[in-house]
């Protein structure tokens, strides 16, 4: 069968991933720099992405809501670090209607200032706390340095916003969604390994006390922020007079969090688990899990196609069958490649006429007979067994690219080829700034076992830097 034709991973990684992103039809540029149109393969994509990570959060207490895409942009001048912070990728709106507006619009880069409004509108009791909500958006930041999915003008995302009675609180719901929602997902579902850490000061989001990240290595062994978390203290609420009248009778400050995840984790997806022929598809988020292919029409070929489908239809394996015979078969098996469909099962009169079937995995790169009567059994145990190989597979091979070392210097010059971990005590703000000029980054922190600190300045703290998207 021939093979899809990207350019290598090894030889050029930028390209290799944006051949395969044109090829997989996952998405094309937009007519406005910086803008991307996500075809419906990438979509699918997306929306199974969406309706799991809908759930864990709706399991989280957390409600759906949906505020304007035109925020005042007085609104943003009320909390000033979030203003300075976010400035530069600002689009604003000037004119509307024909004529100058009396007070420019932002076109929302986050909501955290048109929320504060209204949550100070609806809260005035503790009764009315933990107030805890979300939506699923558009945002636009003006990028100046575009790739599809990874850094675009505008793009998908949810963000959770959320305001508490105490600090606690805030603390303990910031930390459940991180952990449950967000490292859960991208670990269960996309079968990507993440670090779970604390950001440095100087890389905590606009008006935040603490964001924390999760953090996941890419195929060319650069890191990708693939969701945060922030505590953003009682900074918005003093801004936005976010007030509720506690037990005792006092007019307290509500403390809030905020945090998102966009379509950049569908970047980091086909980085970590693509290859040279195309995606690879974790079994659990794949909208298709199983292409049945009719290699050539003949007696009995279509009903056995039909039949197969039914029966992993009803074992709850998400199946397609492809009848097509009018296009060559070695064309539609090139393109289930591209786009990583777990399973393709191919069907044909000279394997029915053994009462067998072909099946190929698309992650092991595996293809052999199955018995025409085993066939849903062997499916369903392989596609939980290529979920976890794909884990794995990510796991080792950040294992394997990342360096523990003592100084500064030594760290600098071992994030040139994969990660690092260094006490951050040998690091600090002067050596994040000199190895940000190196293009190295603090990734993030976290304690010695891995777990997540309360703040910068516990002992003992480590550091991970790597190159970054």
């Amino acid at each position: 069968m021939a093979r899809s034709v990207l350019t290598p991973r090894a030889e050029d990684f930028p390209r290799w991933y944006q051949d395969l992103i044109a090829k997989a039809q996952l998405a094309d540029n937009g007519p406005v720099r910086g803008t991307m149109v996500i075809r419906p393969t990438g979509y699918a994509i997306w929306e199974r992405m969406q309706a799991d990570m809908d759930l864990r959060i709706k399991e989280a207490g957390v409600q759906n809501a949906y505020f304007p895409l035109f925020i005042p942009e007085s609104y943003l001048r009320r909390e000033a670090n979030h203003v300075e912070g976010f400035s530069p990728e600002l689009a604003v709106v000037t004119h509307a209607g024909g004529k100058e507006l009396a007070e420019p619009l932002v076109v929302r880069p986050t909501s955290e200032t048109v929320i504060g409004e209204f949550m100070a509108k609806w809260v005035d009791s503790y009764r009315d706390l933990p107030l805890l909500l979300n939506q699923w958006a558009n945002v636009v930041r003006w990028e100046l340095r575009p790739r599809i999915f990874l850094r675009t003008t505008e793009f998908l995302w949810q963000e959770g916003h959320t305001a508490h009675a105490t600090e606690a609180d805030a603390r303990a719901h910031a930390r459940e969604i991180h952990k449950d929602v967000y490292q859960g997902f991208i670990e269960e579902m996309l079968a990507v390994p993440v670090i779970p850490g604390r950001k440095t000061k100087g890389e905590r989001f606009a008006g935040a006390t603490n964001t924390m990240t999760v953090e996941a290595m890419m195929g060319d062994t650069k890191a990708l922020q693939m969701g945060t978390s922030h505590e953003l203290g009682q900074n918005f609420a003093k801004a936005f007079d976010i007030t509720y009248t506690s037990q005792a009778g006092t007019v307290e400050h509500a403390w809030t969090t905020s945090w998102g995840t966009s379509t950049r984790m569908l970047g980091g997806l086909i980085m970590v688990h693509g290859d040279d022929n195309g995606l690879r598809l974790p079994p659990k988020l794949a909208p298709i899990q199983v292409q049945i292919m009719v290699v050539k029409a003949g007696e009995g070929v279509l009903e056995a196609a039909g039949t197969l489908r039914d029966e992993l239809k009803a074992a709850g394996v998400r199946v397609k069958l492809d009848d097509r015979v009018d296009i060559p078969f070695g064309r539609r098996a090139v393109d289930a490649e591209l786009q990583g469909i777990p399973i393709r099962i191919e069907v044909g009169p000279r394997d029915l006429a053994a009462g067998n079937v072909t099946v190929a995995r698309r992650v092991s790169g595996t293809k052999s007979p199955i018995a025409l009567a085993d066939v849903v059994g062997a499916v369903t145990t392989a596609l939980k067994a290529d979920q976890q190989s794909l884990y794995d597979e990510a796991l080792l091979f950040r294992e394997e690219h990342t360096t523990d070392v003592r100084t500064l210097g030594d760290a600098i010059e071992a994030a040139q080829t994969g990660w690092v971990r260094v006490p951050w005590s040998a690091v600090g703000e002067s050596g994040e700034a000199e190895a940000n000029g190196k293009a190295v980054t603090v990734r993030c922190l976290t304690r010695e076992d891995g777990t997540m600190p309360d703040s910068d300045d516990e002992p003992n703290l480590i550091a991970h830097l790597a190159r970054s998207y």
